[in-house]
């Protein structure tokens, strides 16, 4: 059993399973009804219908669960108004208001994501980041719902199949639907932190409707929905740890395999050859839990004089410069990822809880280690690089990409140097020796780079991006950002129909030759854009991620050298260029 209970050592792990007890509970009992009553449309749709509500909430410093359960309610209501007057069918109704809570949750988030608000995490949720506010919540919702399952059993039973008999048990019929579907509405709310509100359903319809294949009666239904929830939110937080998967998706894909077996053996026992067909199903599901065990976290090495954790590539590849051999270091973003969306791992949570250093780049790039922090525990000093930085802004917001000006790429390394000596007294000689020489070769860079970009015209000097990552850059070397394709330091932003239109009378104006585009980064819209202004797309820039290994943004210096390569070429049709190398 060692093997099942270890991950469960963590606080993290700890935290994550009372929730999912909590969830399993309240999932298993509404989740009974909700298939019974078939309105599994309806909490698929009452939880993606949060989104504006989770929006409004992240834009305006609301809690989140709040607004999130005021658009849902909302949601309910309308729905149940509509559809009482029989002039539209159920599922339509459903249908057209949730299209239009996601019309507007789109409108509202791309002002909201021009203030960089991370509105994926509410979408998707994390196991691996809840509050003690959040599991109270989730404790609350599943002594609810067992109330209310007990009250109201029969009231719900019979204003779905017999609404008369609703009002003879004391309970008219249209108040034990909006006692229903506000319960439901409560409980989906109740799990978006977990899970998020595209994955909800998955909590509350998969595990009953599973049973429901199976069920002789309400009650068995009732029982067996709570037990399977439990054993699939456990088996997938306990999976999703081997495999260093997200929770929630890991728990949504375990219970929809376990739909699908239940239902082939069902289908096999009625022709009478559940035996023989069904061993070759339950080997291969045992053999996936099986190799699923073989999987391990990644960690530092264990020999290491310090374990440090870097959230972005930026700060790992710095990181390494200085610290050696003596730094046993784990960087959680991976090359090419995208930060604004990224979902931590469990095993970014185990590297958090056994770091004695957390390096961060700060601001919203990573946001997201703030919640995995808390729920990791350990001790960690956590050093946020972008103090050492010269920070620039504009209209109130700090632009977090201070790694784009070479001169503040030095100044970090400084400040590692400084922490790790703390941390490690013996290898301070070490640190502060390799800091010294590294940024040596960043200042000596610069150096290069300013050269070269002095060698462009001045009335090229202007520069067009997917999103705003350079302005670092061209406040150092002169450059001048005219428009973004995205208007949001968030990758995520979108841009409306003016904007693109401004954005391409603006790049004719100017007489820009290229639209820069990031390798991390769909280029679809700024080739879109580039073509319609008569420019051309260069989609080689390395802005919120380094490159992989091998690639030659794969450093930090390189990326640097890179960049200035491709911006010289693009904005000047190729007269100069920038082969200063890292």
């Amino acid at each position: 059993m060692d093997a099942f209970t270890e991950p469960f050592a963590f606080p993290f792990m700890q935290r994550a399973l009372i929730e999912i007890v909590a969830l399993s509970i309240a999932g298993g009992v509404l989740g009974s009804w909700i298939v019974l009553r078939r309105l599994a449309f309806f909490t698929h749709a009452v939880g993606t219908a949060t989104f504006p509500g989770l929006v409004v909430a992240a834009a305006w410093g609301i809690a989140p669960p709040l607004a999130a359960l005021a658009t849902a309610l909302a949601f309910a209501a309308a729905l149940e108004r509509a559809a009482r007057g029989r002039r539209i069918a159920y599922d339509a109704a459903t249908g057209l208001l949730l299209v239009g809570a996601l019309a507007v949750g789109a409108l509202l988030a791309s002002d909201v994501y021009r203030s960089g608000a991370g509105v994926d995490t509410l979408l998707f949720g994390s196991l691996l980041g809840l509050s003690d506010g959040d599991l109270w919540f989730a404790g609350g919702v599943a002594v609810l719902a067992l109330s209310a399952g007990a009250a109201l059993h029969r009231a719900w039973l019979a204003s779905g199949f017999d609404p008369p008999a609703a009002a003879a048990l004391g309970v008219p019929a249209v108040l034990a639907d909006r006692l229903l579907l506000g319960a439901i509405a409560l409980a989906v709310v109740a799990s978006l932190a977990a899970v998020g509100s595209l994955l909800a359903a998955a909590l509350f319809v998969v595990p009953a409707a599973t049973v429901r294949l199976l069920a002789p009666s309400v009650r068995t239904l009732v029982l067996g929905a709570i037990g399977l929830a439990l054993a699939e939110g456990v088996a997938g937080l306990w999976l999703a740890y081997e495999l260093d998967a997200p929770p929630g998706a890991t728990i949504a894909l375990l219970g929809g395999g376990a739909f699908l077996l239940v239902s082939i053996a069902r289908a096999v026992a009625v022709r009478r050859a559940a035996g023989r067909r069904l061993a070759p199903l339950g080997a291969a599901a045992l053999l996936a839990l099986a190799c699923a065990g073989c999987g391990t976290t990644a960690g530092a090495a264990p020999d290491a004089a310090v374990r440090a954790v870097a959230t972005t590539t930026q700060v790992a590849d710095l990181v390494r410069a200085v610290g050696g051999p003596r730094v046993g270091l784990t960087r959680i973003l991976r090359p090419n990822a995208d930060p604004h969306d990224y979902e931590p791992r469990p095993s970014d949570a185990v590297a958090v809880a056994r770091a004695r250093l957390i390096f961060r780049s700060g601001g919203e790039l990573d946001g997201w280690l703030a919640p995995l922090e808390r729920d990791a525990g350990g001790d960690a000093r956590t050093v946020d690089l972008s103090t050492a930085a010269m920070l620039r802004g504009r209209q109130g917001a700090t632009d977090p990409h201070w790694w784009q000006d070479p001169r503040n790429g030095a100044r970090a390394v400084e400040r590692i140097a400084a922490e790790l000596a703390r941390a490690d007294p013996p290898g301070a000689t070490s640190y502060r020796r390799r800091a010294a020489a590294y940024a040596a070769r960043v200042r000596e860079l610069d150096r290069r780079l300013a050269a070269c970009f002095a060698r462009i015209p001045p009335a090229a000097r202007v520069l067009v991006t997917n999103h705003d990552a350079f302005g670092y850059l061209a406040a150092r070397y002169g450059l001048r950002v005219i428009g973004t394709v995205i208007p949001s330091r968030s990758t995520e932003g979108q841009a409306s129909a003016g904007d693109v239109a401004a954005l391409a009378r603006a790049i004719r104006a100017a007489g820009v030759r290229a639209v820069f585009a990031e390798r991390s980064v769909n280029p679809s819209l700024a080739r879109n854009i580039a073509r319609d202004a008569g420019a051309r797309i260069v989609a080689t820039l390395y802005a919120d991620t380094l490159g992989p290994r091998g690639s030659a943004g794969a450093t930090y210096l390189g990326a640097l050298a890179a960049n200035a390569e491709a911006i010289a070429a693009g904005v000047t049709g190729g007269a100069v260029h920038c082969r200063a190398g890292p």
